[in-house]
């Protein structure tokens, strides 16, 4: 009687294989990519067609700074996490999980700031102080006049910009949305296979 031995896939350790799809560099690199292209395409709108960013534009530029910090941290861990390049190092999930986790609160952050701008465009409350492009106290005539000629001023409430009736904060807030929601979903698969393979390890 012949017998025939099925092949046995390798598995990372510790590391149940129905948690590893889809992979986690994969995950990492699409958050990388989707912050650093709206990083990219605003500074294209200012350097390449002159639209001068508000404060608040400024501000929403930081979280998807820290995000591509965040997913490329995420990235370098996922592929010295590799199964394939090592077979035999447990994928870090906690830290997958903490990083993801960090990203859903980005990119949440992001989300209510664009949210906020989107109603300071349409009049639905004011602005910060910064916003309406204000000098300090305490300069002399002469000086404020020579700020208001060197300075551009952009005003938060004023659409430089818009396409199909939705301003450059409103495209932000819908990534900023999605974002977050994939963020969220991408928290719940990593502290699932947390749970995963700290249960394979209990077993063995």
């Amino acid at each position: 009687v012949q017998t025939c031995a099925l092949p046995i896939s390798p598995m990372t350790h510790g590391s149940p294989p129905a948690l590893e799809t889809p992979p986690p560099a994969m995950l990492f690199t699409g958050f990388l990519l989707a912050s650093a292209g709206a990083l990219a395409s605003v500074v294209v709108f200012q350097f390449g067609f002159g639209i001068l960013p508000c404060v608040l534009c400024q501000w929403q530029r930081l979280p998807h700074a820290l995000a591509v910090l965040l997913a490329g941290v995420g990235v370098g861990q996922a592929r010295t996490a590799d199964p394939i390049r090592h077979p035999f190092r447990a994928t870090p999930w906690t830290t997958f999980t903490v990083l993801a986790g960090l990203l859903l609160l980005d990119h949440l952050a992001n989300t209510v700031l664009a949210g906020f701008h989107i109603g300071v465009e349409q009049h639905w409350w004011a602005g910060t102080a910064a916003c309406s492009g204000g000098a300090p106290a305490g300069l002399t005539a002469e000086q404020l006049s020579a700020q208001l000629l060197e300075t551009p001023v952009a005003r938060c409430d004023q659409i430089p910009w818009a396409l199909f009736g939705v301003s450059l904060a409103g495209f932000n807030f819908i990534l900023s949305l999605l974002l977050t929601g994939a963020a969220a979903w991408t928290t719940l698969h990593f502290n699932a296979a947390r749970i995963g393979s700290r249960a394979v390890k209990s077993t063995r």
